[in-house]
């Protein structure tokens, strides 16, 4: 163990936008520590390109923007978290502009675009680069805070819970997390009287994916073994529209593309074939179902991929709503003012998560969660085009309003038992760490993909079950690792979407089976109980 535990009066995990939200509103009155995996701004916040979306158009309701969500979610949305997030849109938007946060405005007014699933015009943005506006904006205010301590290149192994305490309570309580430090290669134990899981998605669980490299399922895997409820890991977003590409493997074609007039075009027919999938809504049908679309023509026509073409909009409008786009694709020999884009899906978000009440509370006492590690029942079957980030900034603040509201009823620490590195070894099978990860992430994306059976989710789980006998041994005998700890989360995070996928008997949302492919009259949550 590397010195005392770092003891604070709450612990963030995640520096992302729902973690540094929660951080901000908490470090006027209590001290907080907030533990990023790496650099302080490589979570998924910074990748968001398109923005966030808000009630602020004139016509526009909040009853549109709470159907619009719900028809997305396929049904399987929480009416009044919904409603929750909706209404506080606009004054979330409103702090976030307080911070510095420079939206794109059109003649004294905030510019709002539209994207698929939504029947007005609602989203902020910051030309194509949102989420590194905001990143920028957040950590700015918690570098400036005094209240707020920054400790990046933490990478969180387990929650430290009364199982681990000197003294065993037996009380179940989350008292903080052991966290591995990259600097020193050494465990450390941080310490709170509340602990916020703010890690993000498990979207490298898939071989295609346009989340950053550390989404492995960190929060969802740890709470799970800490004794937590998961729910509806099964409906993992897959956004239609990556960049193919040979060399970059995750760059996302926002979804203001076609919000803004992009046609998804087959390459060899050279046809617009929406038509043939939602006539009505055409690139503007929600993900799922333009996900769908692309995954059914890249195999009837065997393609690598198919066109998006905004070329026809012109090239001052393409550079002017597109800049960060453009610029990396000319990098790449690719104008989008003058021909098409090749694109693919790519897994993209995670709906599902850790269950957490209107509070962001989880089954653990002390222990709340928000963003994309929760299941606040904002989502459903399928998230709606910038719903995520304006889930942060509204899930951060109620978790930051729920602490200092019951300060007093969250206890001190007590003495917690420091990390045994004394029964393990360092590992010359590094090897072994690399070839399960690729292994997961292969059968996940080929059983567990857009289009799923029975048979490819019962092979993926026979995978699991073997891989899991060597990860545990691997784990239990040697020094971790960054790599092993995101590995053994990795699999447990495939093991949770393996098994909501086989539970569920219909097709819903993003969850499509062609074993079942009709919709059941009444929409379940699959809820998973350790």
């Amino acid at each position: 163990m590397a010195g005392d535990p770092h003891t604070s009066d709450i612990l963030v995990i995640g520096s992302g936008a729902a973690g540094l939200t929660a951080a901000i509103n908490l470090a006027s009155r209590f001290k907080v520590t907030v533990l990023a995996k790496g650099a302080l701004n490589e979570g998924s916040t910074a990748w968001a390109q398109g923005g966030i979306a808000a009630v602020l158009e004139p016509g526009d309701t909040f009853e549109n923007h709470i159907e619009d969500t719900i028809v997305a979610g396929a049904g399987l949305n929480d009416r009044a978290t919904v409603e929750m997030v909706v209404e506080n849109a606009p004054a979330a938007i409103e702090r976030l502009a307080k911070l510095g946060v420079p939206f794109n405005t059109d003649k004294g007014s905030l510019h709002l675009t539209r994207e698929g699933g939504h029947s007005h015009r609602r989203i902020v943005h910051v030309d194509d680069a949102t989420g590194w506006a905001v990143q920028e904006a957040l950590l700015k205010a918690a570098r400036d805070n005094p209240n707020i301590t920054l400790v990046p290149d933490m990478v969180v192994i387990d929650l430290a819970t009364s199982r681990h305490e000197e003294r065993y309570s037996g009380a179940g309580n989350v008292w903080g997390v052991y966290a591995f430090n990259r600097a020193t290669n050494r465990v450390e134990l941080f310490t709170a009287n509340a602990t916020v899981l703010a890690t993000g998605g498990a979207g490298r669980t898939y071989l295609f994916s346009t989340a950053p490299r550390g989404a492995t399922g960190d929060g969802i895997a740890m709470a799970w073994r800490a004794g937590c409820r998961i729910s509806n890991m099964e409906f993992m977003q897959f956004h239609p529209t990556c960049l193919y590409n040979l060399e970059v493997k995750n760059f996302l074609i926002t979804e203001a593309v076609r919000g803004e007039g992009g046609r998804l075009i087959n390459p060899q027919t050279g046809k617009r074939f929406m038509t043939y999938y939602d006539a009505e809504r055409m690139e503007l049908a929600p993900r799922d179902v333009v996900a769908r679309a692309i995954d059914a023509e890249i195999k009837r026509y065997g393609l690598d991929y198919v066109h998006l073409d905004i070329s026809h909009m012109g090239a001052d409008f393409v550079k002017q709503h597109f800049p960060t786009i453009h610029a990396r694709l000319i990098d790449l020999d690719i104008d989008m003012t003058t021909g098409p884009i090749p694109v693919v899906p790519a897994q993209h978000y995670t709906c599902g998560g850790v269950v957490i009440d209107r509070d962001g509370r989880t089954d653990l006492p002390n222990l709340y969660a928000a963003g994309e590690v929760s299941q606040s029942g904002l989502h459903g079957a399928n998230r709606l085009a910038s719903n995520s980030l304006l889930e942060c900034f509204v899930f951060g603040e109620a978790v930051a309003k729920h602490i200092a509201a019951h300060w007093g009823d969250l206890a001190p620490p007590p003495a917690i038992r420091p990390w045994d590195e004394s029964r393990v070894t360092d590992s010359d099978e590094e090897v072994v760490i690399k070839q399960n990860w690729t292994e997961i992430r292969r059968f996940m994306w080929n059983y567990v993909g857009i289009v799923r059976t029975t048979k490819r989710l019962e092979r993926a789980a026979h995978r699991i079950k073997m891989l899991r006998d060597e990860v545990n041994d691997y784990y239990g005998h040697f020094r971790v690792t960054p790599d092993l700890i995101e590995l053994r989360n990795l699999l447990e995070s495939a093991d949770l979407i393996v098994r909501s996928a086989l539970h569920r008997k219909e097709s819903r949302g993003l969850h499509y089976t062609l074993d079942y492919p009709e919709t059941l009259d009444v929409a379940v949550d699959t809820v998973l109980v350790p």
